[in-house]
């Protein structure tokens, strides 16, 4: 009689020591998956699908307004910058350098910051955008899935987002990944 307990109580003891080691070898799994990531490349809902909407009021002429109706037909790029972004810093001088190639318009997005901020850091280190919408509120970064800044988008002539990077842009990123997709978008205008 006694046996058959001890056999019991041995496949508790099993499971006891099985099941915390499964989930450990589980979660070791998904950690070593996430950690082979780029984190630079963050899927977006977006791809694929139609820009969100842009309507915004110019960053050097709120009386102006930049939307994104008005940009469908041409290839373009938005770039969601800020100020007090030092990450965007990073990235400027790839910016300017990749802008005054002309290859496509480039827009920024000045995001949660002040206008005075914003007018005073594109004076002081160059402005690469054809114009820049102002978004003090974040509302429209909201609405494009921007979680922080810097973050570009490529969009198309029928103004579908096709891709979209965090981060700093590089020289690679550019070479890499930019200048194919807009080789390709222009192949299929």
């Amino acid at each position: 009689m006694t046996s058959a307990p001890r056999s019991h109580q041995a496949g508790a003891l099993s499971w006891r020591v099985l099941l915390p080691l499964a989930l450990f070898a589980l979660l070791l799994f998904f950690l070593a998956r996430g950690l082979s990531r780029d984190p630079r490349e963050v899927p977006s809902p977006l791809i694929g699908r139609p820009a969100p909407a842009l309507d915004l009021p110019r960053l050097d002429d709120p009386g102006q307004r930049v939307q994104a109706t008005a940009l469908r037909g041409q290839v373009w790029m938005l770039n969601v910058w800020a100020s007090w972004c030092t990450a965007c810093r990073e990235e400027h001088h790839t910016l300017l350098n990749f802008a005054r190639q002309g290859r496509v318009p480039v827009y920024g997005l000045d995001y949660k910051d002040g206008p005075a901020e914003g007018q005073a850091w594109l004076a002081q280190f160059g402005n690469p955008y054809v114009a820049s919408a102002f978004d003090a509120q974040g509302r429209a970064g909201i609405d494009w899935g921007v979680y922080g800044v810097p973050e570009t988008f490529v969009i198309d002539a029928q103004g579908v987002v096709r891709y979209k990077h965090v981060g700093p842009l590089t020289a690679a990123v550019i070479a890499e990944r930019i200048e194919p997709l807009l080789k390709e978008l222009e192949r299929t205008k």
